[in-house]
């Protein structure tokens, strides 16, 4: 069950996300325990998730960016 340090920072996004699977961050967890970088990597993803919530960014709908993308041609 042991992981990468690339395959649990892989997860780690993953589980920003919500898109990590019960067993993943399981892996990561375990993994965590064991490896000082991937564990302050993961806190700092953590803090960095909390930060953009409070945020409440926005963002451009397709077509909204497929206007902006005509528009720069345009200009180019």
């Amino acid at each position: 069950m042991k992981i990468s340090c690339e395959e649990a920072s892989q997860i780690c996004n993953k589980s920003q996300y919500k898109e990590a699977g019960f067993w993943q961050v399981l892996k990561l967890r375990l993994h965590v325990l064991t490896c000082k970088t991937c564990a302050k990597f993961t806190k700092k993803n953590t803090a960095f998730t909390s930060l953009c919530e409070k945020a409440n960014l926005q963002v451009l709908s397709e077509s909204e960016k497929e206007a902006m993308r005509k528009d720069l041609e345009k200009h180019l």
